[in-house]
């Protein structure tokens, strides 16, 4: 992400990520390519990018709080963010609006210290309770016009890394 692909928005952005204090991430098709590979004994798996987990590392280790919210239940998700060390996942939550909303007045945060992230019509929602909204590059039309940030790379193909690396330069 460069100057050039925000115009005028650029600087206002990069303050915005100055003072983000919590992530809001959807998992399919933000985390992951939204793909759904359903085993013989019914057992579903995901592909999760490995960079985009060291992003999210980097990310928590610089004080950002991350949460993963999605409408889908999965044992491979609550395994991946105990890997990343992120201790909040909700999952099978159909107002994820709702909950963000929840979340960001439990912490004490404003809307502009919030980034949420999605690629689908749940997330818009979400996307009310942030000043940061970010939309990976394959996101749905409707999420695409909504977001402040529309990433470079699709969902599961190093989206989360992009968006956690342009964070942590913005805050330095």
């Amino acid at each position: 992400m460069s100057d050039n692909e925000f115009g005028h928005r650029f600087e206002e952005l990069r303050k915005t990520a100055k003072a983000l204090r919590l992530v809001l991430l959807d998992v399919d098709g933000v985390m992951t390519d939204g793909s759904l590979w359903i085993g013989p004994d019914g057992e579903v798996f995901k592909r999760f990018d490995v960079k985009d987990g060291i992003g999210l590392k980097r990310l928590i280790t610089s004080g950002v709080e991350v949460i993963l919210i999605t409408g889908r239940i999965s044992d491979a998700v609550k395994r991946r963010a105990e890997e990343l060390g992120i201790s909040e996942v909700y999952q099978g939550v159909e107002d994820k609006g709702a909950l963000a909303r929840r979340l960001r007045q439990e912490k004490g945060l404003s809307v502009s210290q919030v980034c949420a992230v999605g690629d689908d019509l749940p997330d818009l929602n979400m996307f009310k309770e942030a000043g940061m909204r970010v939309a990976v590059a394959d996101a749905v039309k409707e999420v695409v016009e909504q977001a402040d940030i529309v990433l470079e790379n699709g969902g599961g193909r190093g989206a989360i890394r992009e968006l956690c690396d342009w964070i942590l330069t913005a805050q330095q």
